[in-house]
């Protein structure tokens, strides 16, 4: 038997792979991405948002206890420190804006009852703008208010 006599035939190569469908391990990436940034953003909304009402409750009970500052100057930063929980808290386009009684129906509506548009909160729509101080002014009972305001916050 000759070389010429057996019948050879040519190395026949696989077919290529396509890249469609893609693996098992390929659609579990693609569902993991996503579901992983949803994760990070929820959990840095939720850091920030008791990040911001921690703080808040440090600042009024420092607030509280500085026995330096007036009556008005209490209550402006009151007014601040609500005003930036309530920011972070919501979207801005929804607080930042709100003055007068918009503020306090919002205000009122994080918590029972009406306290801000009909009750002691009523002052933190325009005392802190005034130059000189209203007698009617109880400070420890708007702290309080605001003290409320925060637990209520989630």
């Amino acid at each position: 038997m000759g070389p010429q006599t057996l019948q050879l035939r040519d190395i026949h190569l696989p077919d290529a792979i396509n890249w469609w469908p893609p693996a098992l391990g390929w659609w579990i990436v693609a569902l993991l991405i996503p579901l992983c940034c949803w994760f990070i953003v929820w959990l840095y909304k939720r850091i920030t948002r008791k990040t911001a009402v921690k703080t808040a409750k440090k600042l009024i009970i420092a607030l509280k206890q500085n026995s330096d500052l007036s009556q008005m100057e209490k209550l402006s930063q009151l007014s601040e420190l609500i005003r930036r929980v309530a920011i972070s808290q919501s979207p801005r386009t929804e607080t930042a804006s709100l003055t007068g009684q918009a503020w306090l129906k919002y205000l009122d509506s994080t918590i029972k009852g009406t306290p801000f548009t009909q009750g002691v909160g009523q002052v933190l729509a325009t005392a802190h703008y005034q130059k000189s101080t209203t007698t009617d002014l109880d400070i420890s009972a708007i702290t309080q208010l605001c003290e409320t305001w925060l637990k209520a916050q989630k």
